[in-house]
């Protein structure tokens, strides 16, 4: 076996499961999971039509390119979506469709990372925002690289200080992931903070993948969240290089079993990256590379969308707002609670009582970060997440409301 895998920690959900699996919810109320942030609007009716219709094609072997109607349709979308001009992107050369982002997110850093080690012995890094989405630490391990976990704590905005990292440390890097908006606290990086990583990224030779993922679900309708592809164009990097980013239709089109999303931007490493693609098998099946040309194309299903998400954080903000510490984030479905009270910070315990006593599932905030990798002598290496649950607003808005009104009782008993 690659000697590799015995570095992967398990899983946040592995471990709730271990920690709930003697908890005893009472019988007389329904369970409401909160956990895993999975869509359940209901996706678009012309996007099941479509898959139902095209069903046949799946006979024919797909290319791993996919059909310039697809990458077409994704590159209409990210013109529109983020402001940017006619001819800016090229279907052909800066667009490939994947199999949703979680495994495009993890195959790119196996595709990219060179894993010889530099003249001290020494691994290179992969960067990543501390709490993370658990993917980035296990393609940088499996890709023969060290995580460098950059804590995103309150004070910092729950956003990555890309300037606290010293500058030998940022030549190990090889490649930084970022989350805008991000998952768990739903903060969102503005373009001159993507500007910035761009600069490092060319000062020290490194590059650049955003999941965007969360784009679309925001909560200012005159502030959408920006893109790195917008502030490489703006900052003069019109090749997009060392840019790659990451979109999904799970979130925004609630489509999480399709599978489907793309990458775009440096046409290089999107040459590059369809090689390893072609040879790993990676390809879209026919009848989902139509259903989602025709979801890229469509922006009225995820104005709704991000109508339903609203009037849920509405509810559940007026019901908790004076129990709770609680903000509603700029983007992305999750809450991101503090835990306090009897519970002193610890959120294990908050989390397995909240399911004994209400019957709700949700997220330790340490189980979604690693201790902190700071040094000096006020560093503590404590767990950024430690203290906070990751509530995920994606049950319907009656459930979110009745596990709001669970959870105030839960804080006031």
């Amino acid at each position: 076996m690659n000697p590799r895998l015995a570095r992967l920690q398990p899983y946040p959900f592995e471990r709730l499961r271990e920690l709930l699996k003697d908890g005893v919810p009472p019988a007389h109320l329904s369970p409401i999971p909160l956990s895993i942030g999975e869509p359940r609007h209901t996706p678009p009716p012309f996007v099941l039509e479509a898959l139902a219709r095209e069903l046949p094609s799946i006979a024919q072997y797909p290319t791993t390119v996919g059909s310039l109607e697809l990458r077409s349709a994704c590159r209409d979308w990210l013109l529109r979506r983020f402001d940017l001009p006619a001819g800016s992107i090229d279907p052909q050369t800066h667009v490939l469709p994947v199999n949703g982002t979680r495994e495009a997110l993890f195959a790119i850093a196996q595709a990219v990372i060179d894993a010889t080690p530099d003249h001290k012995g020494r691994p290179p890094l992969v960067a990543m925002p501390n709490p993370f989405y658990q993917i980035y630490e296990g393609a940088a391990l499996l890709a023969g690289a060290e995580p460098l976990f950059l804590d995103t704590p309150a004070e910092q905005g729950f956003l990555p200080d890309l300037d606290q990292i010293a500058s030998d440390t940022w030549d190990r890097v090889q490649l930084l992931y970022l989350c805008s908006p991000g998952n768990p606290a739903g903060a969102v990086m503005s373009e001159a903070q993507l500007a910035r990583a761009l600069d490092l990224a060319d000062k020290h030779d490194f590059i650049v993948v955003t999941d965007e993922c969360y784009a679309e679900i925001f909560f200012d309708e005159t502030s959408p969240p920006p893109s790195l592809l917008g502030a490489a164009w703006r900052s003069g990097r019109q090749d997009f290089s060392r840019c790659l980013v990451f979109h999904s239709l799970s979130k925004r089109s609630n489509l999480p079993g399709l599978r489907s999303g793309f990458v775009a931007g440096d046409a290089r490493l999107i040459n590059d990256f369809l090689l390893y693609r072609t040879y790993h098998g990676c390809s879209m099946p026919p009848p989902t590379q139509v259903a989602s040309t025709l979801a890229w194309a469509d922006d009225a299903h995820v104005l709704a969308n991000r109508d339903a998400y609203r009037a849920k954080f509405r509810a559940v903000q007026e019901i908790l707002q004076d129990v709770a510490d609680i903000e509603i984030p700029a983007g992305g479905f999750y809450l991101w609670m503090n835990v306090g009270g009897r519970w002193s910070g610890d959120d294990e315990r908050f989390v397995r009582d909240l399911f004994v006593d209400q019957h709700i599932t949700v997220v330790p905030g340490s189980y979604l970060a690693r201790p902190s990798q700071g040094s000096g002598p006020s560093t503590t290496h404590t767990n950024p997440g430690q203290g906070r649950v990751r509530i995920s607003l994606v049950a319907s808005l009656e459930d979110c409301i009745e596990a709001a009104h669970r959870i105030r009782r839960q804080l006031q008993g």
